[in-house]
């Protein structure tokens, strides 16, 4: 089933993508990823002849998967252009499902969410706070043993 399902999964990306990458799964599927579009998709054999579960999601900063979106069960006899057209829908919906998550206004680049907007800090006034007192004073008394022991002690 492996090999049957890695043929179809080259035939697919090829239809989806112009680059992508075919590798397998540990649990005998094969995973297709569109790195320049941050998504993946993935087949697995679902133990029925002809039949495979395929999975959409994208990719996370640093080339680790989020969890599947979306998910069919599709007919592997149909052909690779009816699966293509699945597996567009189940990316569509992967990518509405990431637009509804995102703030309104949010810039957005594929596969990155966007980060909250950091409200700006109050201006303060030019003065030194308590921490650096605390900082200078000790410095100035390790200096200050130091002198003593050194040239206090005649």
């Amino acid at each position: 089933m492996y090999a049957e399902l890695r043929d179809t999964a080259a035939e697919l990306a090829g239809l989806l993508w112009r680059e992508h990458t075919v590798y397998r799964e540990r649990g005998g599927g094969v995973v297709i990823r569109g790195e320049h579009v941050g998504r993946w998709i993935s087949l697995a054999p679902t133990g029925g002849k002809d039949q495979a579960r395929v999975r959409a999601g994208r990719l996370l900063d640093g080339g680790t998967t989020a969890p599947a979106r979306s998910e069919a069960v599709v007919d592997l006899s149909a052909g690779t252009g009816e699966l293509a057209a699945v597996c567009r829908r189940l990316l569509a919906d992967v990518t509405a499902a990431e637009a509804a998550a995102e703030p309104v206004g949010a810039a957005r680049r594929p596969g990155r969410q966007a980060r909250a907007a950091r409200p700006p800090k109050p201006a303060r006034g030019r003065h030194t706070g308590i921490g650096s007192w605390v900082v200078l004073l000790c410095v100035a008394g390790v200096v200050g043993l130091w002198l003593y022991s050194n040239f206090g002690t005649h």
